[in-house]
């Protein structure tokens, strides 16, 4: 295997010469807990159906990425024969075997599957962020789920470790532990060594000053021409456009960058990336994009309020952490899943309950059984990525099937997942367990019958709320709270009769993409088409700005 021996520093290779040899190899590194990361094999095996071997080796390490390559004879024959199971999720590609050493088109396929393993299942071979805490408590979970999303490599250890007591001392050694007081948990240490770097959070926000700083650090002068409220690819579009384009755009993010989207295991419908691409890599690599062209970002701080305060004026954000000045302002807060509303289960969110997809709370599944709720495809995705590390997961929708609310390439891959079952016609109506979850309570809403189920986790994906409470009630919303635009806006807003632009919402500067739209698609792709196409209106309105100045 000369192709894969740039791999050999980092990566133990090895090889088998038949699908019998390569399953007893498995099963032997398996059980010494030994973790692989893909398996490549070609397409033609001496003693097995290839899709046979496949489910067979899946069985074994459902974690590890699967490879088929093709030799160039063959490919034409054997990559038609092979795509209907590669639709299906039997394997996570198949590509020509290399002719030659330097075949790099080959080798960015593997480094991007290898990437995306040590993304989503290994444990980190280094660390920026070291948490240390005693047990995974919601707090701790939430920074987790916090660290993953923003792409930053990150450990747990306990405060016996070796690294908790180092960074026990740390901590009282910036005066913030009074003498004699127990050392608070949990711990976040950022390994920049500039003796402001641990700090015992009470919340996600804590973190994210610790990295990202505040809204006040930011030194853009008294007016920025942009600022867009919401990273998800509605507003990660925006930000690459028009500071692409010049304009000084300030992103103000209240949670991870990313938005829904971030969350996603793997997005593979998204143009360009035939192999899929995870929601927190497309929503890094477009915020390091955005940052090329001058765009700044604040993390961890929610927009309390938007103060118009008189016409053509700039508009005002304020949040807990400084306020900023824009000449306009692009909305792209995107949606909030929805609260179950079971009181029981809310009382167990971060321990074991788990609102979106909770990357981190994947890798606490191993060998359990799990619920997903939801129906859309970001409920298919986290399945389909839970299933790598669960026993089982049970998927609870109130509609007979899928059909209606997913994907067709998604639906496929789960009915071919064997560890993934759909339940239709059903909901979770109870649950508890001591501490963190242990069972659920669902309810056949065709029959009435009530079934208790064991469950270590339940990852709630429920549609969509708006996220857009800290709107000033002069910016116009449809009945569900999603902000209208364009022809939608009520005819007496309109100037001349005349409705604004398509993005542009009742109040002019102000514009709105993505999921917070009245009529969006709900779409990653149309989101990102949403964010590119509002920043012509923003030229367009600051042009006026300029005119009405002058004149």
């Amino acid at each position: 295997m000369a192709e894969f021996e740039r791999y050999g520093r980092d990566y133990d290779i090895t090889c088998a010469a038949s699908a019998i040899e390569g399953i007893t190899l498995m099963s032997r590194l398996r059980s010494d807990g030994r973790p692989i990361a893909m398996i490549v094999t070609e397409s033609e095996l001496p003693d097995m159906n290839l899709l046979e071997a496949l489910a067979t080796f899946r069985s074994i390490v459902p974690t590890a990425r699967r490879v088929v390559g093709i030799h160039w004879s063959m490919f034409m024959e054997h990559s038609e024969s092979l795509r209907p199971a590669l639709q299906k999720g039997k394997f996570d590609t198949f590509l020509l075997i290399p002719r030659g050493p330097r075949d790099e088109e080959f080798h960015y396929a593997i480094t991007e599957l290898l990437s995306d393993w040590g993304a989503t299942v290994a444990a980190p071979e280094v660390e920026v962020i070291r948490i240390i805490s005693t047990e995974l408590t919601p707090l701790t979970m939430s920074i987790r789920d916090f660290l993953d999303r923003m792409g930053m490599p990150y450990r747990t250890h306990t405060p016996e470790s070796a690294e908790g007591r180092a960074t026990a001392e740390r901590y009282a050694a910036t005066g913030a532990q009074p003498a004699g007081a127990p050392v608070p948990e949990p711990l976040v240490h950022s390994l920049r060594g500039d003796g402001t770097d641990v700090i015992a959070p009470a919340s996600v926000r804590d973190v994210a000053v610790l990295l990202y700083g505040r809204p006040s650090d930011i030194d853009v002068g008294t007016v920025v021409d942009l600022v867009v409220v919401g990273a998800g690819p509605a507003g990660l579009a925006a930000a690459v456009y028009a500071a692409s384009e010049g304009l000084r755009t300030v992103v103000l993010e209240s949670d991870a960058v990313g938005g829904q989207a971030g969350t996603s295991s793997m997005i593979r419908n998204y143009l360009g990336f035939p192999r899929g691409i995870s929601g927190m890599r497309l929503a890094q690599r477009a915020r390091t994009q955005a940052i090329r062209f001058g765009a700044r970002f604040i993390t961890g701080w929610p927009v309390d309020r938007l103060l118009i305060e008189e016409a053509m004026a700039p508009y005002r954000l304020i949040t807990e952490g400084g306020e900023i000045a824009a000449r306009s302002v692009v909305i792209s807060t995107g949606v909030a899943y929805r609260r179950l509303g079971v009181a029981a289960l809310e009382d167990l969110v971060g321990v074991g309950v788990h609102y979106g997809a909770a990357m981190s709370a994947a890798r606490e599944m191993d060998g359990q059984d799990v619920f997903v709720v939801g129906g859309g495809n970001s409920a298919g995705q986290a399945a389909i990525h839970l299933a790598r590390h669960a026993r089982s997961v049970t998927i609870v929708v109130r509609r007979p099937d899928l059909s209606s609310t997913m994907s067709d390439y998604l639906i496929g891959e789960i009915a071919f997942n064997p560890r993934i079952t759909v339940r239709g016609t059903s909901e979770v109506v109870d649950g508890g367990g001591a501490g963190r979850l242990e069972w659920i309570i669902l309810r056949d809403n065709a029959t009435g019958e009530q079934q208790r189920c064991a469950a270590n986790g339940l990852f709630l994906l429920l549609g969509a709320s708006p996220h857009c409470d800290w709107l000033p009630d002069a910016v116009e919303r449809d009945r569900d709270g999603f902000v209208l635009t364009g022809r939608d806006v009520p005819r007496e807003r309109w100037v001349d009769d005349i409705p604004p632009p398509e993005l542009a919402t009742s109040e002019p500067g102000l514009f709105a993409a993505g999921d917070i739209r009245s009529g969006s698609m709900k779409r990653v792709a149309a989101a990102s088409g949403e964010g590119a196409s509002v920043v012509p209106l923003v030229h367009r309105w600051l042009a006026n700005l300029r005119e009405a100045q002058t004149s």
